[in-house]
């Protein structure tokens, strides 16, 4: 079914639906929910979490890219996974958790997308409003961030990855007007510009805040090391530890920042974690993720701007606006 009656108006039956969060958010926060178009490639613990969380807020419709055909491995976090081989086998992860989707919401529109994140074209890209990437290679990422940018229209891009414990979400909402509440019930206009995924990974570390998250640093160090050695997320494994702390070493003495600022422990605790995912933090990304895509499509409430990151290990949520590097001079 369409969201949004004639004239983008709500039908009776949404009202009735959604009224808690239209209490909430207003309705017309949910108006433009209602006609939101959203696109997650790569379906795993974290972005379940998240298209529940969409999907049950009414949102217009999603879109699933995910060729990969279900494994147990994917039971450890994938809660839209039956845990029976007679459902699950032969069928792709977005296939699954499509069927599985629509039974949350029948209102809002789930489909199967397929093909290869890494191909993704500029027209396809046109359909979507939000695009999500998870467990994509760093070249994947801009990639399709850099197609997100080339449209006519305004496409919000967010990439987020649990590593076990801990985890990343990036996002860029190129130029982002939205309202923003002020003690005593005031209301006032901002307006946020931010860099892409390129520009934000750009920067000189010497040049961030001394107290910038390890978790930055040391993501940055874990892909890079991926990128450079030809490998997917999550196959850099403990038996790679020397050659990944080689490559920290080398990446701090370029960018002039002490290799305490990424400690072996932390290195080790990524590496670690594989491809494993821990649900009790793919439940606050996709959380997180859910109320950032949310604010994104009504415009209101302050966003993350532009990094977030989680760490179990002292179960604090950090926000980390890199900004895009100075232009060079000619």
């Amino acid at each position: 079914m369409d969201g949004g009656g004639a004239e983008g108006e709500l039908t009776a039956q949404e009202t009735a639906l959604y009224d808690r969060q239209i209490r909430v958010w207003g309705v017309d926060a949910q108006k433009r929910l209602s006609k939101a178009h959203v696109l997650v490639c790569g379906m795993n613990g974290t972005t379940i979490e998240f298209c529940k969380n969409i999907v049950l807020a009414g949102v217009g419709s999603l879109s699933l890219i995910d060729d990969h055909m279900v494994t147990e491995d994917d039971l450890n976090a994938n809660f839209l996974i039956p845990p029976d081989g007679s459902i699950y086998g032969g069928r792709s992860r977005a296939e699954v958790c499509c069927e599985s989707l629509k039974d949350f919401n029948p209102m809002v529109r789930v489909s199967v997308e397929k093909g290869d994140p890494s191909l993704i074209d500029g027209e396809f890209l046109e359909k979507f409003d939000i695009v999500v990437v998870s467990g994509a290679s760093l070249k994947t990422k801009l990639f399709i961030n850099e197609n997100c940018r080339k449209r006519s229209k305004r496409i919000a891009f967010y990439a987020i990855d649990c590593k076990d414990s801990c985890g990343e979400i990036f996002v860029d909402l190129q130029k982002h007007s939205y309202v923003q509440k002020k003690p005593g019930g005031e209301t006032a206009q901002q307006e946020l510009t931010y860099p892409s995924l390129q520009e934000a990974i750009s920067v000189r570390w010497n040049n961030l805040p001394k107290k910038t998250a390890k978790l930055y640093f040391a993501m940055r160090v874990l892909e890079n090391y991926e990128l450079s050695e030809g490998r997917s997320p999550g196959e850099t494994t403990l038996s790679d530890i020397a050659a990944v702390l080689s490559r920290r070493k080398d990446m701090c003495d370029k960018m002039s920042l002490s290799e305490s600022q990424i400690p072996t422990a932390l290195m080790e605790r990524l590496l670690a974690a594989g491809k494993k995912e821990h649900p009790p933090v793919c439940a606050i990304l996709g959380g997180i993720l859910g109320q950032e895509v949310i604010k994104s499509i009504s415009c209101k409430g302050d966003p993350i701007k532009n990094f977030f990151y989680f760490d179990a290990a002292d179960g604090k949520g950090v926000m980390e606006d890199i900004p895009p590097p100075p232009p060079t001079a000619n």
